[in-house]
Formats: structure tokens, sequence, C-alpha cells
């Protein structure tokens, strides 16, 4: 609170906002001078604490909504309740039981990935977020196509030592069985241990080479490779729990909440948001327009890297109302990170 000079009375105000954050995140309601009178906390007068409580609004940290004489916090308020007066709380023993039982090495990466995504959302009560592993190479150790109904094809993709990916493709043509049996044969025997963006060049630099001297079977692997090995997979993101965020705020904006759920749809904004924290260090806190995204200004944002050999793969985090139990959810966002990583490592 460096607006103010006198040292006591500074520190009277910082256990005045404290009390009047927690207060607001509890209740959702402006917080006036006489519940805050009556706080244990605060051995303070009525009159005492409606001083405060105007220094504190000239300064910018707490706001008054209406006509009413109680104040909420400002993204400027939550911001140093976070970075001074925040008393983290340990993770309680039956969340951090779900969470170390659910993050397991016999999951395979996606199976981690989305189970992450769900318990940060169940334990948290927000809107979990995980973004998928990033990796500089995948290498390609072993592919099978299956025929689905209407033209469609699985490929079942075995990379790196012994992850599995599952994609749907639409063929410009329909294969028989003993077609995509054929054409896996031939990429398996040719191209088995080179990673999947120059099995896709490779094989599309075949195409164009010499069009009259592929085989029929050479033009079904590159028809169907082309869609399947379609280099770095697009840099996406799981999000569970979105009902929370209607339920935490029964009075929000119906429109920023619509607003929000697209650019969950569209990603783009919050990809570029998780790249940011990817390349940050440690835990990230967003509190309302910090994020620089207007659909998150009434949102809080906590994200941490999780890592794989000893580097950041991916990001996951917590997307919630500004009014969030922050001593909470910051530690759950921490330990969720570090036993994501460490399942990652032994998967």
């Amino acid at each position: 609170m460096g607006g103010m000079s006198d040292g006591e009375i500074a520190e009277r105000s910082q256990r005045v906002l404290k009390v009047l954050i927690e207060q607001y995140i509890s209740d959702g309601q402006p917080v006036g001078s006489k519940v805050l009178s009556e706080a244990t906390a605060l051995s303070l007068s009525s009159a005492s604490i409606r001083n405060v409580m105007a220094d504190l609004e000239a300064m910018g940290y707490v706001r008054s909504p209406h006509t009413s004489a109680g104040r909420i916090p400002t993204v400027q308020g939550y911001r140093f309740f976070v970075d001074s007066l925040i008393t983290i709380q340990p993770v309680n023993s039956s969340a951090l039981q779900q969470l170390q039982c659910s993050l397991n090495a016999d999951l395979s990466r996606e199976q981690l990935v989305n189970a992450a995504s769900r318990l940060l959302s169940q334990v948290s009560m927000q809107a979990g977020l995980v973004t998928l592993p990033q990796q500089d190479e995948e290498v390609l150790r072993h592919v099978d196509f299956l025929p689905l109904s209407e033209h469609r094809v699985l490929v079942v993709l075995v990379v790196n030592e012994k992850e599995v990916q599952n994609r749907i493709i639409h063929p410009r043509r329909e294969f028989t069985e003993t077609e995509l049996k054929q054409a896996a044969n031939f990429i398996n025997a040719n191209y088995a241990g080179r990673p999947l963006s120059r099995v896709h060049e490779s094989l599309l630099g075949e195409m164009q080479t010499d069009k009259d001297a592929l085989t029929h079977l050479m033009q079904a692997a590159i028809d169907l490779a082309s869609q399947a090995f379609d280099g770095n997979p697009e840099k996406d993101y799981l999000l569970s729990g979105e009902s929370h965020l209607l339920a935490s705020e029964p009075g929000a904006d119906m429109e920023r909440l619509r607003g929000l759920f697209q650019a969950f749809e569209q990603k783009k904004d919050i990809l570029d948001l998780m790249e940011r924290c990817l390349d940050a260090e440690g835990t990230q806190v967003f509190i309302g327009e910090e994020s620089g995204y207007e659909v998150l200004d009434d949102y809080s944002v906590i994200t941490t890297p999780y890592q794989l050999s000893g580097s950041k793969v991916g990001v996951l985090g917590v997307i919630g109302p500004t009014r969030m139990a922050y001593e909470r959810v910051i530690p759950l966002v921490d330990i969720t990170a570090k036993l994501l990583s460490a399942a990652l490592e032994q998967s």
C-alpha cells in the first residue's frame, strides 16, 4: 500500500483489505463497515473502518458497486491480496489422495491429460484446462488403418516409444480392408523410425516426382498418409467443468459468459494465453483484465507448466470468477502439475 506514508495506517489498511476480500470471496456481497467491525481479526471501530475503506477506495483497491455503503475488491485490490496478503492453504488430504490415485503411470499420455483436466475441475470447483503436450518430433513406430462406416478410416498410430494415438480421417475414396492393410504394411516397412512430419513430406514428394511410376499401393498409401500424418498436431487443450462457471456466479452477466464460452470453442485467445504461461516460470495468476483478453475481464486464470524429461511441454490451470478462493486453488494447480509431470515421466 505504497500510497500511505504512515506505516501503522498502512498495516491497518492491509488488515482491513484482507478481511474485506476474504469476506467478499466467501459470500459475494459488498462488504460494509458493520460486517468488518464485527470481524474478530480487526479490533477497530466502525468509524475507523469507514475511514480506512475510504482510503482504500481512493487508492483503487476497492470500489462501491452502487449506492450501497459496501465495497468490493478491484483487480488492483485482488492483485495486492494475492501478492502480499494471501495465506496459502495446504491441499487437503482427500483432494491430494484423489489426485494421486487418478494420475498414475498406468494411463496413456492422452488419458493422463484428460484426467488432469477433469480432476482440476472437480477439486477446485472451477473450469479445469490442460494443454496437450508439445513435442518437437513424433517418431513413427507403427500404423494401422481400420475401416469405419461412411468412408471414414480409423488411424491407429504408435509413436515415440509406446504412445498410441487414434485419429479419424475421411479419404477421398473408399478403401477395402485389404487395401488399408497393404497401405499400412507399405508405410511401416518403408517409413517406421522416421518423424511423422518427414513421412508426410516424403510421401508427398514421391507423389510430386513421378505420378506415372506410382503403383496402386503407393497411391493408396499417399492418399491415406496425406491426412493421417499432417505434421505436428495442432495445438489444443482439454477443458472440463464449464458448468462450474455458471454455478459459482449465479448472477453472472450471461452475455459475458456466452463470450467466454465462444472463446473456449474458438480456442485461439485461450491458447495464446497458455503459450505465454508456458514461456513463464512457475505459477501465473491473471486477474481480470490482466490477461489482456476482454472475454476474461470478469475471470481469473491460474496456470502452471508441467514437464516431461525435464522440459516444459504443456500448461494446466483453472479459469473461474475473480471471486475465487486463491489460497486454496493456487496450491491445487501447483500439485496437479507436479503429479501430472511425474506420471508422464513414468508412463
